[in-house]
């Protein structure tokens, strides 16, 4: 008897939980919506809406977990293409649930260039459906969205290749913009 308790109840949970987690993914965003609003703040305590960049694209990259190889590897690829990606109108901004000694930490090590917002609750990274929630720890995606200059959905980026990301970026920024 025990034992089908224990049995039953573990089909009840894993029931919930995998409509939950279904319930909660809902439909992805998809080119040409309106990229969901944010107000984060980085490292220094500045305070960052999606509404400051308005009039230039955004790269809103999410990434799991500072000073790890694969996000080191891209947001150094986003430093040195930084250049290149200002002389096509955009700007860069990272987003982690890390907190801001970690993001100061590796700003600063890393000599980078841009803003790494704190997403301490995961509330923009879900927005964005980029979040990895295991309950008891909550886990960036490392999803990227290019949004246009009027606030829109350009680009999604959900499987990204850390060696060559931002250079796929700057290829995509001149398709969109027909530069050569």
């Amino acid at each position: 008897m025990t034992l089908k308790l224990i049995f039953y109840t573990g089909v009840l949970l894993l029931a919930f939980f995998g409509y939950r987690s279904y319930a909660i993914a809902g439909r992805s965003l998809q080119i040409g919506d309106d990229a969901p609003s944010f107000t984060l703040n980085d490292a220094q305590g500045q305070t960052h809406y999606l509404s400051d960049y308005a009039g230039k694209y955004l790269v809103l990259y999410f990434y799991p977990k500072d000073d790890t190889p694969g996000c080191t590897k891209e947001a150094c690829h986003f430093r040195d293409d930084m250049a290149q990606l200002e002389k096509l109108g955009a700007n860069v901004v990272g987003v982690s649930v890390d907190n801001s000694a970690s993001h100061a930490d590796f700003a600063k090590k890393y000599h980078l260039p841009f803003p790494l917002l704190i997403d301490a609750n995961g509330t923009v990274a879900e927005s964005y459906q980029s979040l990895t929630n295991l309950y008891i720890i909550k886990i960036a995606k490392r999803h990227t969205f290019l949004i246009s200059p009027t606030g829109k959905i350009a680009k999604v980026y959900t499987s990204v290749n850390t060696s060559n990301h931002s250079q796929q970026i700057i290829e995509d920024l001149k398709l969109l913009q027909h530069k050569p």
